[in-house]
């Protein structure tokens, strides 16, 4: 009878939460705030204590455990392996930022996002040039045609945009500048949000 409920359990839960999709963390993320916000608004002050302190605990609690998992991979070069793929996945590898474990500053996380989105801009006769980036702002060069055609703002927020910060969800800002454009008439900047 065990087996049963726990199955049952099982079915409800699996049936009920969707598996994360692309972009997911950030939806997520988002949820979780508003109803942070929800209970920010509760008029029971003692149920609201309890349930930020439940949240919290739930949060530590995870932390606590892919920090674990974390260093036992970290023991290992196969672990090291597993890791480094596991960081693939941007769902993995958000969880593992938000709780200041990702291995990878924002540089190396962001060149990702960059080799993630190149074939596509590459498709469409264009390349994307890192230039750096300091206190979570991103610089960007477009080159080719995809920097200088009228469509260049709509594929780099569509496309690039997307790519890092999936790749690297603390981004605070990307700047853009047109090579192809700049050589003309000076840099032009996109400023994304």
């Amino acid at each position: 009878m065990a087996a049963a409920y726990q199955t049952g359990v099982r079915a409800e839960v699996v049936g009920t939460i969707a598996l994360p999709q692309r972009g997911e963390f950030r939806l997520q993320t988002d949820r979780v705030e508003k109803l942070a916000a929800r209970l920010e608004d509760a008029r029971d002050p003692e149920t609201r204590a309890a349930a930020l302190d439940l949240v919290q605990s739930v949060v530590e609690l995870h932390g606590a455990a892919l920090q674990r998992l974390v260093d036992s991979l970290m023991q290992t070069p196969a672990g090291e392996r597993v890791l480094s793929e596991a960081l693939e996945n941007d769902l993995v590898s958000s969880m593992l930022l938000l709780h200041n474990l990702h291995p990878d500053d924002i540089e190396t996380r962001v060149r990702r996002g960059i080799e993630k989105v190149r074939p596509y801009l590459k498709s469409h006769g264009g390349d994307v040039e890192f230039a750096g980036v300091r206190d979570g702002i991103v610089h960007l060069r477009l080159q080719g045609t995809c920097g200088s055609c009228p469509s260049s703002s709509i594929t780099l927020k569509n496309a690039v945009e997307d790519a890092l910060y999936e790749a690297a969800p603390d981004i605070i800002e990307i700047v853009s500048e047109n090579v192809a454009a700049s050589s003309h008439s000076g840099p032009q900047l996109v400023s994304l949000k």
